[in-house]
């Protein structure tokens, strides 16, 4: 006999599915907007972002321009709009550095297993006792302050939280029927790992990939403030901050708006990355 379920389960069940489903729809139009301004700013700007004029420093918004202007006289709408394309496109690089090496690692230790598994567990845990900041001023004393160390560090930084999760899903994969059928249809394990393996994870990857993107952006956005990201006048969100510190009672919002357009990528970020687990995850389908 079937279980009875009640109204309210079902009005609950109703409530969960809409509220993963606006995570979704809301994380996805926060990030297309984001990015069809950071493609739009490599063709137009109000202004040029790195143009000052002194004569209208510190205008507030809607004074002179949009949203004002900074110490410099230079257009802050304008800025925040290359700093967004400077923004998305280093942590794109960088997970996507960090995605591509650390799954490959993944993948093969859980294929390989043994002192292969062993190793790249220490190299990870060597990896994580270093931070992305304090890695970009060891590379920034080397090649110096740009969006190659930005990358770079935050790259690396990247690889072992994508190596540990991947490894994971492995050998959950490497548990099922499917794999150990293969197996005994003489497969080798390169073989398993990319037709059956790595299909069957790849969700899993583009979900971490999505959420480890707003924590590249926070992780830009430090670099940046600390002087380690993209050289001046190459506007970015973090710069903007830094250079408004000693403007926050003078001009509050230098520092707002860009605060504003970091949470607002990592909200956007975390939204997709949530709705896209909720959509790809069977399990999640089922409830």
């Amino acid at each position: 006999m079937a279980p009875i379920t009640s109204p309210a389960s079902i009005h609950r069940r109703q409530a969960f599915k809409f509220s993963r489903r606006m995570n979704l729809i809301s994380g996805a139009t926060i990030i297309g907007v984001l990015i069809a301004i950071a493609l739009l700013s490599l063709v137009w700007t109000p202004l040029p972002p790195a143009k000052m004029q002194i004569i209208h420093k510190l205008q507030p918004p809607l004074a002179f321009g949009v949203l004002g202007t900074d110490q410099f006289g230079r257009d802050v709408l304008s800025m925040l709009m290359a700093g967004c394309w400077n923004s998305l496109s280093i942590a794109v690089a960088a997970v996507a550095i960090g995605g591509t090496f650390g799954s490959i690692a993944g993948i093969s230790a859980a294929a390989i297993r043994g002192p292969f598994e062993a190793l790249l567990m220490r190299l990870c845990d060597v990896i994580f006792a270093l931070p992305p900041i304090l890695s970009a001023m060891v590379l920034g004393a080397f090649l110096g302050p740009g969006r190659f160390t930005a990358i770079t560090a935050i790259g690396v930084f990247m690889i072992p939280v994508f190596a540990r999760i991947t490894l994971a899903t492995s050998l959950q994969a490497w548990s099922r029927d499917y794999v150990m059928a293969a197996r005994a249809i003489g497969n080798t394990r390169l073989t398993i790992s990319l037709r059956h393996v790595l299909p069957n994870i790849l969700s899993q990857i583009i979900v971490h990939a999505t959420i480890q993107l707003g924590l590249a952006i926070l992780t830009e956005a430090g670099l940046s403030f600390l002087g380690l990201g993209m050289a001046p006048p190459a506007p970015t969100w973090g710069r903007m901050l830094a250079d408004a510190q000693t403007y926050l009672a003078l001009a509050p919002w230098l520092a707002i708006l860009p605060g504003l357009a970091i949470a607002l990528a990592v909200l956007g970020f975390n939204m997709l990355g949530d709705g896209l687990r909720d959509l790809l995850d069977p399990r999640e389908t089922r409830r």
